[in-house]
Order: structure tokens, then sequence, then C-alpha cells
């Protein structure tokens, strides 16, 4: 199972994991995969801190941050950071502020303490993920920048390639990944519509071969729904290097989720989550739940676009981070239809020797189909 692309980055299986938690990526990094920090979120002072905890956690080992730079920044030519948020919030209609907040009152979700409000826009411009790039290139063991959102300008392509590190885009259509090519990235990741977050309509078995005949010889990772060693010797069939992973890391011992939360996402099925726009403004899966089916009624506005609609969600994320017990109802879980998989509590490290396991067992089974052909 060991890829090309193992070897460029040194790594001993070509499983990807995307996570929020540092110990997470970290854990995977030590156990022969390759973590991926997930920086929206954090400001500059938080992202210094969390890869200086992965560098001391991951034994040498390489790891990777994954940005969010949009192909149209809302930004205007040296508009700072506040003045563009308090812009866009002043083009969010009431309606929607309101609309929220009778939701999750609706639900029993407390209301936050009085205190100074907190930032709405998290991410989602390029001057932030252009500092969010200085300050990982900062560190030498980030072996590798993922955009997850469309292509990245080819001056940042450049300057994260002078610096000796590789550079992936997500990709949900061939027409992305033939744009990402063109770009010069190093690394396509072909996203099916399986997959939790932003994510298209093709799903994955259609979309790999087809990203992978349309960006050779550039190395293709599979991402959506992949959550079994079976999966991932399907996807190296194929013709991908390796797979790219992320909803399965949100059950295992080192994730920082709240057991209530974790508890959800155990007990869902692959049929319950749903492609909505009422969490970003553009098609996210997530878990289904009384967010997502409140936003489709006929009676309630229309999810605002990217980025005013993760403004208008925000109030509602720091409400259900801060009440995890009463907010499950209406919290937003990004998850992919691998969710059906995640039935157990296991250590990263036993997950991922899961996969090699079931990719070992798969391959043995074709294996014993081609020698009672012959």
């Amino acid at each position: 199972m060991r890829t090309a692309l193992c070897d460029r980055l040194g790594i001993e299986f070509p499983i990807f994991a995307f996570s929020h938690c540092r110990d997470v990526v970290a854990a995977v990094s030590r156990a022969g995969g390759f973590g991926v920090l997930g920086a929206l979120g954090f400001d500059s002072e938080q992202l210094e801190r969390e890869l200086l905890w992965i560098d001391e956690h991951t034994a040498g080992h390489p790891y990777g941050v994954d940005i969010v730079i949009p192909q149209r920044d809302p930004a205007r030519e040296n508009e700072s950071r506040t003045d563009l948020e308090q812009r866009m919030r002043n083009q969010i209609p009431e309606e929607h502020r309101t609309f929220v907040r009778n939701l999750l009152a609706e639900h029993g979700v407390p209301e936050l303490p009085e205190g100074p409000p907190s930032r709405e826009m998290s991410g989602w411009t390029q001057v932030v993920a252009r500092g969010q790039v200085e300050i990982a290139l900062e560190h030498r063991q980030v072996q590798l920048i993922a955009n997850a959102l469309g292509t990245p300008p080819a001056d940042l392509v450049r300057e994260i390639q002078d610096a000796g590190r590789l550079v992936a885009a997500l990709a949900g259509h061939p027409r992305h990944a033939i744009a990402h090519r063109d770009a010069g990235v190093d690394i396509v990741i072909a996203q099916g519509t399986e997959s939790a977050a932003h994510t298209g309509e093709i799903s994955s078995l259609t979309l790999w071969p087809q990203v992978v005949e349309a960006v050779a010889p550039i190395p293709v990772l599979a991402a959506g729904g992949v959550a079994t060693g079976a999966q991932m010797l399907s996807a190296l069939a194929l013709g991908t290097q390796g797979v790219w992973t992320g909803s399965i890391w949100l059950a295992v011992e080192e994730a920082d989720l709240e057991p209530v939360e974790r508890d959800r996402l155990l007990a869902a099925s692959s049929s319950d989550t749903v492609r909505t726009r009422s969490y970003t403004g553009k098609p996210n899966r997530v878990l289904r739940n009384a967010w997502t089916d409140a936003w489709e009624r006929a009676d309630t506005p229309a999810p605002l676009p990217m980025p005013l609609q993760g403004m208008v969600t925000a109030e509602a994320i720091t409400r259900a981070r801060r009440y995890p017990k009463h907010s499950q109802d209406v919290a937003i879980h990004s998850v992919g239809q691998c969710v059906g998989f995640m039935n157990e509590v296991r250590s990263t490290r036993d997950q991922i020797q899961r996969m090699v396991e079931e990719y070992v067992d798969a391959a043995e089974r074709i294996a014993a189909l081609n020698e009672s052909t012959d």
C-alpha cells in the first residue's frame, strides 16, 4: 500500500487525516499516517500555539495545514479585517438574525453571558489565509499546505513551493481539478459528494478516476466517505495515491468532542446526513437535525451567500459549543456519509491499524479471486 506520495512525504501509510483537533493530527502522524490541521477558526496567535504543540508531539513526523482561500475575496484593497467584518455585518438582514435567535430559543439553547461580541468571520478571506500560510511555513515539519475551497492563487502556490513544501487543493468536479493543475498544485484531492463539509454532487467512485485521468501525472488523493481499508484499496485501484479522510477522526479517543456530540455521531446512519447551505452559504454536508430542517421550510429566509451565512451561523455555533447538552437538536455537525461506519470509539493508532488490516484482507480477497480463475 506504499505509494510514491508516501516516499515523497516520508510517511508509512497513504492515510491523510484532516482534523481541527491537534491531538488527532499529532496521533495520526505518529502512527504512520499524515495528520492535517484545519486552520479555519484559528487566529494567528492560536494557530502558532497549535503548531508549536504539534511540533512537540509528533516525534519529528511531518504533518500539514489546511486553509481556506476563496477564489473571490470579499475584502477590498487594503481593507482591514475589522472593517471588512463590519461591512459584511451591515449586509445581513435582521430577519436572518431573528430567525436564528428564535430557533435557538425554541430548542432551549441558553443565551451567551453578557460580554464583548465574538468575531463572526473566522476566515474566508485571503488576508487571513495568507497570514496562516506565513505562520505554517515557519514550522519545518509542516510539509503540506492544502486549500479547502477552490484553486489557490498562483503567487501563493509559488511561495509555498519555493519554501520546499507541497500544495494541495480539493476538487469536487474534474474541471476544478484541471484548474488546480493549471495553477501548479502538487496534489489534487478528489472529494466525492459523500464527504463532510463543502462538497459537490458527483459520487466518489465516479469522481476519483475522472480526476486521476484529468490531471495525470499529478498525484490524486481520494476523499469522500472513506472509512475502511477496503475503500482505500478501491481508491488505489482507481489510480489515486492515498485517501484523504476526515469524519472518522471525530470519534477517536483523542478527538475533542463532548460525549453528547460523539454519541450523536455514533448513533447516526449514512442516511442521516444532508447537503445544506444553512451553515456557510455553500453546499455543506452535515448531520441532519432541527437546524437543517428549519432552513428548508418555505416560510423561513433563504440562506445567504458566503461569507454572510457563516456570520449568521456564528452565534449558533458559539452557543452550541458552550452548551452542548442543550443544543444537539440544532448543533451543526459536519460529517460525511461514512458516519454509518462510526459505531465505536477507538484510539487513533487503532483506527489506522484497523484500516491497514482491512486493506490487507481486501487485497487477499482479490488475490484469491485471481487465483481461482487461473
